[in-house]
């Protein structure tokens, strides 16, 4: 089997957040802030465990590792939805000129169907939106 053969098709989406990549990240990486934002832990608590954490997710208890803190803007996670492997997702905090760019990759996991693939993408991107709507001013109906 050749390495080529053993890599997963894998598609990067991202979001433009007018705020400095540093202060966005240091606003964002704490494991407790994905629940304002990412719907799959919308509606858990979050709980430390170890070297990771537990949380409820759409399709059942989930376990997730987060990179620690650190100066490059790298915020990946790892989840184990109670398979007994984990799925690595890169999700990063870049400069983008003044402001941030905020990009998740997501992959294409084994034997997942087109129809789940096209969902796990429409899904992060409403996700990455309502991360920037928590950065976005809101105008009244008349502003």
């Amino acid at each position: 089997m050749t390495k080529e053969s053993m890599m997963l098709p894998a598609r990067t989406y991202s979001v433009s957040i007018d705020r400095d990549w540093r202060a966005l990240y240091e606003e964002i990486w704490q494991p407790e802030y994905f629940t304002k934002w990412a719907s799959g832990l919308a509606e858990s608590d979050l709980r430390a465990d170890g070297d990771g954490w537990l949380a409820d997710g759409p399709e059942g208890p989930i376990r997730i590792r987060f990179t620690p803190h650190n100066d490059y803007g790298v915020m990946d996670h790892f989840v184990d939805a109670d398979t007994g492997s984990e799925v690595h997702i890169p999700l990063r905090v870049v400069q983008n000129g003044d402001g941030a760019e905020v990009m998740l990759t997501l992959y294409r996991q084994p034997g997942m169907s087109d129809e789940k693939f096209a969902a796990d993408a429409k899904w992060i991107n409403g996700d990455l939106k309502a991360l920037k709507a928590l950065f976005t001013p809101q105008r009244g109906r008349n502003g």
